[in-house]
Parts: C-alpha cells; sequence; structure tokens
C-alpha cells in the first residue's frame, strides 16, 4: 500500500505560476523546494547581502517544516544555489548557525542567476521524518522500551537528537582498584 502524500504551500507568488508545493511529504521523506529570501509578503530581503538571504531562506525552510510538524534536526540534505561562489563563506556561515549541531549532507553550486536579479541564494532541503515519529513514540509509556530509551527521549525534545546520542551511549565502568598482597 502506498503512503499519502502531502503537500504544503507558503503561498509565495511563484508557486501557482510554476505549479509546485513549498514542501512535499511522502511517507517518511520531505522535500522542501528551493527556498529563497522572501518574506510572508512575498518580497526580497537583504538585497545583496549573501548571510542575510542564507537565513532567510533557512528560517523559510524551518517555517515549512514546522508546519509538517518537523524540526530542522531532521533534515538530511541541502542543496545551496548561489549565484556567486566566491561569497561561500558568508553562506556557509548561516547554514552552520541553523544546522552546525546535527549537519546534513550539503551542496553548494553556482548558478548563472536565479529568478529574480536580486536572489543570491536558493535552498533546498531533504528531511526524514521517520526520526521524528519514532522520537515521539519513544517517549510513549511501553513495558518493552528499555528504560535507558525512556531516559533518553527527553533529551532529544529539548536539546536535539545530537544531544539524545550522547546521552544515550554507555558510559565506561569505573576501573576497579587492585590490592596487592
Amino acid at each position: 500500500m502506498m503512503s499519502a502524500i502531502t503537500r504544503i504551500s507558503s503561498n509565495a507568488p511563484w508557486e501557482p505560476i510554476a505549479g509546485y508545493s513549498r514542501l512535499v511529504r511522502a511517507g517518511d521523506i520531505v522535500a522542501v523546494s528551493g527556498t529563497t529570501a522572501t518574506d510572508e509578503r512575498g518580497l526580497i530581503v537583504g538585497a545583496g547581502q549573501m548571510y542575510v538571504q542564507a537565513r532567510q531562506a533557512i528560517g523559510n525552510i524551518r517555517a515549512a517544516l514546522e508546519r509538517a510538524g518537523l524540526l530542522l534536526e531532521n533534515v538530511i540534505r541541502t542543496r545551496m544555489f548561489v549565484t556567486d561562489i566566491g561569497r561561500f563563506a558568508e553562506a556557509a556561515r548561516a547554514h552552520k548557525e541553523f544546522f552546525g549541531d546535527f549537519p546534513p549532507a550539503s551542496t553548494m553550486v553556482e548558478v548563472r542567476r536565479l529568478v529574480n536579479p536580486d536572489m543570491l541564494i536558493e535552498i533546498e532541503a531533504d528531511a526524514y521524518a521517520g526520526a521524528a515519529e519514532k522520537e515521539r513514540s519513544d517517549q510513549a509509556p511501553s513495558s518493552s522500551v528499555p528504560v535507558e530509551s525512556k531516559k533518553a527521549a527527553p533529551a532529544a525534545k529539548s536539546k536535539g537528537i545530537a544531544a539524545a546520542k550522547k546521552s544515550a551511549k554507555k558510559k565506561p565502568a569505573p576501573k576497579k582498584s587492585i590490592r596487592k598482597k
């Protein structure tokens, strides 16, 4: 049986013209369309500022994911299309600010231009929704869930997946002192 497909629009002015959705979820796989630095009115934010535009684009991706019940921690891949690869450091700085604690696979490529000449960057993101659902189900009481898993789940909610993985690792046993006779 095939999973249902969910489509979420952001009401960007280009969606009805080109016939696409901001986010599409098919089962556990989530794809976020190329996202630029537009505000809620569809106006470009940060003309001439790569870093500002990258932050806005990632913020727009986060908003789309949240509408689907997901977080940036669920992102497994990003693709950044920039009009000037010489400004790599500015885009990379913004990307790291959002994804530094849970880095996805990522690509940055230079393109000749984007749909509007004031746009400097467009970012796509792919996410895995199964991890978010597993995390929620781990928090539900169950006799088959080990005690350690129940303790790790709240950390995952408050500090993110990376923190949960660290807290779930077993700590080494204390060294036993050996007495000589």
